[in-house]
């Protein structure tokens, strides 16, 4: 009989989505979610139903779903201090979140910076950078976020950093792409013609019609980042307890 239930729940499942036969009306669903996702992220300390700190020994350890003798209930059990696993997992995702988008943006910042100076430059500058953004790509981006907090320390800033530095390579490539082929442009050999300033060119008539692009890489980078956050912390490199994250639940539950 519940085996009967969930592939009927599968069933409609399936069904609702193939309704959806329009990509705006899956659009919107998906849009939806993942703004839900932001909100409970962003107003994470203000809607956990217990304390996500509060150690309680004689709870430690309860199924989901537990009722304590004062009343609290546990809808994903407690762990192995008493904590209430559904609250950690809430304020997790508000520190998974926190340290995503910083770290998408300062990687975002250095290689837009550093790729508009290459591809308008070009020269011996660009050769440089150019090879040394290959030498960085030839590294797995995990492997450089490992060595980068080890050598920092675990802490959240380093952490930030480190993920930060693992992307920035990406930035710098598609940005250069899109200043190559911008810079022969009309509007910018106009500009070059008057004697608009090099710095002007790039930060005034470039540098908007490429944010379009950089918004797109960041917006797929975020997930990215937010998988990297979670395995530093499931190593113990990320986030220190007692603050939850995502990896660092994963990594004491394997007990």
């Amino acid at each position: 009989m519940k085996q009967a239930n969930q592939v009927a729940t599968r069933r409609s499942i399936f069904a609702l989505w193939a309704n959806l036969n329009r990509p705006w009306r899956r659009a919107v669903v998906l849009g939806g979610l993942l703004a839900a996702i932001f909100c409970v992220g962003i107003f994470a300390a203000f809607i956990t139903p217990q304390d996500p700190f509060k150690v309680s020994v004689r709870d430690r350890l309860k199924a989901p779903g537990y009722v304590s003798d004062t009343g609290r209930v546990f809808l994903l059990g407690t762990d192995g201090v008493g904590r209430d696993v559904f609250s950690r997992v809430i304020l997790g995702s508000q520190m998974s979140l926190l340290i995503a988008a910083s770290a998408v943006l300062i990687a975002a910042v250095l290689g837009s910076v550093v790729g508009l100076i290459t591809g308008f430059v070009r020269g011996r500058t660009e050769t440089i950078v150019m090879r040394l953004a290959d030498i960085w790509l030839a590294f797995p981006e995990i492997l450089l976020a490992l060595s980068i907090t080890a050598v920092l320390g675990a802490s959240v800033t380093n952490l930030i950093v480190a993920l930060g530095l693992s992307r920035w390579v990406s930035y710098v490539r598609l940005v250069r792409g899109n200043v190559l082929a911008l810079r022969e442009r009309d509007f910018v050999v106009a500009a070059q013609s008057v004697g608009v300033s090099p710095l002007r060119i790039m930060f005034r008539h470039i540098l908007p019609n490429t944010v379009d692009v950089i918004v797109i890489l960041a917006a797929l980078h975020l997930g990215q980042m937010i998988i990297l956050e979670s395995a530093l912390s499931f190593l113990g490199l990320g986030i220190q307890p007692p603050t939850p994250s995502w990896g660092g639940m994963i990594g004491d539950g394997r007990g």
